[in-house]
């Protein structure tokens, strides 16, 4: 992992977050990008060739490595961490950071701890009961200036995960106002 993930990483391990409602988006296309209730995978992939995810992590953490905040969300129990950065045609997107619970990939469809290098989106959104909710939003102060970042807990066959993304400098919610081609 290079020494610019790390610091996005740990940048985004500090946002302070917020509800959406209180928070002041820098323009309606940011809005939109970060209140999508549907796989943001699928809507990345709307705007380019080839959607491909560098898997940094995939492995199991205990339970007293989760902070207050995460085990209000999701529960005190050991979670698969997984951590990737979505890529766009090459370019880095958006930087995510996944805990699932031991309990939650029990009685699935899907083994999320062999997801690899497909985006968690695409799975997710696959299943047959899917939902998310406590979307909150903020911005991490990264070394390239502040980012956009949302967590949200997303909800596959009635069991939570809990999802942060930083959208990183190239991703197309800064770059792109409308239109779907690269």
């Amino acid at each position: 992992m290079n020494q610019l993930i790390a610091l996005y990483l740990s940048a985004l391990r500090q946002v302070s977050w917020q509800d959406p409602a209180n928070f002041s988006f820098p323009n309606q296309n940011s809005e939109k990008w970060v209140m999508e209730q549907g796989s943001l995978s699928r809507l990345l992939g709307s705007y380019c060739q080839g959607l491909t995810v560098d898997l940094l992590h995939n492995k199991m953490v205990k339970a007293g490595n989760l902070n207050q905040q995460e085990i209000e969300l999701l529960a005190q129990e050991p979670c698969l961490l997984r951590k990737v950065v979505l890529k766009g045609d090459g370019e880095a997107w958006v930087l995510g950071r996944t805990l699932i619970p031991l309990s939650s990939m029990e009685d699935q469809q899907y083994d999320l701890s062999q997801q690899g290098d497909i985006p968690l989106g695409l799975t997710v959104f696959s299943a047959e009961n899917v939902k998310r909710d406590a979307l909150q939003v903020g911005w991490a102060d990264t070394p390239e200036g502040k980012m956009l970042a949302r967590r949200s807990r997303l909800w596959m066959n009635h069991k939570p995960m809990l999802v942060a993304e930083l959208f990183l400098p190239t991703a197309p919610m800064y770059t792109k106002e409308s239109g779907n081609d690269c």
